[in-house]
């Protein structure tokens, strides 16, 4: 009877510790996800900051290699 009981409290500790740790490295993981989430939305916000420049470059140009003639 006492062995089993040894048994039971050693298997309980084991649970305990390896959900603890798994626990520890999902939340790393999350972490490093939010990470790189936040660095590709940065560059979405840069692209399209850089796509409006663009459009107001390209216009500028147009408008110098085709003045309007009125």
């Amino acid at each position: 009877m006492e062995s089993e009981i040894i048994v039971a409290v050693l298997s309980l500790a084991g649970t305990f510790f390896g959900t603890f740790s798994g626990i520890k490295l999902m939340s790393y993981r999350i972490e490093q996800l939010e990470k790189k989430v936040e660095k590709h939305n940065s560059v979405v916000e840069r692209m399209a900051v850089m796509e409006n420049k663009m459009k107001s470059a390209e216009h500028r140009l147009s408008t110098l290699e085709y003045p309007r003639t009125e």
